[in-house]
């Protein structure tokens, strides 16, 4: 990779313009570093969760996925350069069915809340389907690989799922939409 920092202010970026893992300079604007910028958002977002009671299990899972996520980063600032490999999609969908498996199925949509653990796990999972959507957008304006889109895809679905266990950590339960439709007897 690129150097590291060893200054944080360096007025460099004050034309807005910033500097890439390769020290090629982009527009602050670019799709490219939307798509930085949402991955290092939802890496601070999965930081501000495991602030929170949980299993050990999930934290060391989270704690796993905080690290591919700072790969992804990495390789989101370096254009052609792979640091998130293709493992790091399987072993978010082992995760999925593990997590998945320990849970009742759903029957009815259910609001992104409960307990604050599982609230945040809301978070994440809404952060990384934006810095997914940013992806697809830069993908579509230059070539990326599979890995970095599949792995936002899979841990959306496996924040979904955490958040779900989370709200079941100490009794507790999934909120569950209360639709019209679905009071009625499911007429509509």
């Amino acid at each position: 990779m690129g150097n590291r920092l060893s200054q944080i202010a360096t007025r460099t970026g004050d034309a807005g313009t910033t500097g890439l893992g390769d020290n090629a300079r982009v527009s602050k604007n670019s799709l490219r570093v939307h798509a930085m910028g949402d991955v290092d958002e939802l890496n601070s977002h999965i930081g501000l969760l495991l602030c929170e009671d949980m299993p050990a299990d999930v934290r060391t899972l989270l704690v796993e996925i905080q690290h591919q996520l700072f790969n992804l980063g990495g390789e989101l600032s370096i254009p052609g350069y792979e640091l998130l490999k293709p493992e790091a999609v399987l072993a978010l969908d082992e995760a999925l069915a593990t997590y998945n498996e320990q849970l009742p199925r759903l029957q009815e949509f259910i609001l992104p809340a409960g307990n604050r653990a599982a609230s945040q796990a809301h978070v994440c999972r809404t952060v990384a389907r934006r810095a997914e959507r940013q992806l697809v957008a830069l993908g579509n304006e230059e070539a990326i690989k599979e890995a970095p889109r599949q792995y936002l895809n899979r841990l959306s679905d496996l924040m979904f799922v955490l958040a779900r266990v989370l709200n079941r950590m100490n009794g507790g339960d999934d909120v569950y939409w209360k639709s019209e439709r679905m009071q009625q007897g499911g007429q509509g």
